[in-house]
């Protein structure tokens, strides 16, 4: 900027004598605003220009999941730019419910307490794919951001943005609310890549800090399956860093548990930090199946 001056006073001097064309200080404060507004505009073209174009392909407004033609592969990369993302909620993050299997259903995201009105913040930078209306969700906007990521904020009571506005970490989003299918006011958040929702706490540390775990992480099927989660208490997360990691990880882990006296499910899930779900999947048994002191169960880790 400082050259651009530099080099309009000489220009205006060396035009001053030869043909004085700048007769008063009203057109050269003309003459230094067009150029500062044209520079301002190039400057502006190139931070645009840095970032991908994230509009160019599944980019549907009235659908929920544009990607149900595609087909994810495991393990997958998610990298950041930042270490920290920004508090989608004004105040302290309470999780009421976890990602994972809950009254007979898959919950695919955490829900965080809130009271009607407070303000929804977007956690990075990214386009407004999505205001509106859908079942169950209610009020919802969908943020997709740069790493191909979509950020999903639930049960809003108003919305604060429109589909296609650019927005940027920490952007004010809506307000907090219970529209759609929620018991009591809560911001239900939803992670999702390509259409597949991945454990938004394996991903980010809800905590006073708002620390992303790991600037690149790799997610196995494991944290995008409810199955292997139990809302009702955060699971057990190690990181995965490299693809060596996660192609480790794949090699599930199965021992036999000997059931013991006093001993229910909900128990036994808790004691090896599994889910009461994926203990009937394996065992071929039901919820309220009755299990007998001494009897076998397969658990798998």
């Amino acid at each position: 900027m400082k050259f651009l001056i530099t080099s309009l006073l000489l220009f205006i001097s060396f035009d001053a004598l030869s043909q004085n064309r700048f007769n008063d200080i009203e057109s050269l404060a003309m003459a230094i605003e067009s150029i500062l507004e044209d520079s301002t505009k190039t400057d502006s073209l190139n931070v645009v220009s840095d970032k991908p174009n994230i509009k160019s392909e599944y980019w549907n407004h009235t659908v929920y999941n544009p990607y149900k033609e595609v087909h994810v592969k495991f393990p997958l990369k998610i990298q950041f730019e930042d270490s920290t993302y920004h508090s989608p909620i004004g105040k302290d993050k309470v999780v009421t419910s976890h990602y994972g299997w809950r009254w007979g259903r898959a919950h695919k995201g955490i829900d965080i307490d809130l009271i009607t009105g407070d303000s929804i913040f977007a956690m990075f930078d990214g386009v407004v794919r999505m205001s509106r209306y859908t079942s169950g969700h209610g009020r919802t906007v969908v943020v997709r951001h740069y790493n191909g990521l979509e950020t999903v904020y639930a049960h809003l009571s108003r919305y604060g943005v429109k589909e296609n506005d650019t927005v940027a970490k920490g952007d004010y989003l809506g307000k907090g609310g219970t529209s759609g299918n929620a018991r009591g006011s809560h911001l239900h958040l939803v992670i999702n890549y390509k259409g597949v929702s991945i454990n938004p706490e394996y991903l980010f540390k809800f905590d006073d800090n708002n620390t992303i775990r790991a600037k690149e992480l790799w997610v196995t099927k494991k944290w995008t399956q409810p199955i292997f989660h139990n809302s009702r208490r955060q699971s057990h997360i190690k990181p995965l860093l490299t693809k060596k990691e996660a192609l480790a990880s794949l090699i599930k882990q199965r021992s036999i548990y000997v059931v013991r006296p006093g001993d229910t499910l909900s128990r036994i899930s808790v004691n090896n930090n599994v889910t009461i779900a994926s203990i009937c999947k394996l065992n071929q048994i039901r919820r309220n199946s009755v299990i007998k002191i001494g009897q076998k169960l397969l658990i798998e880790k």
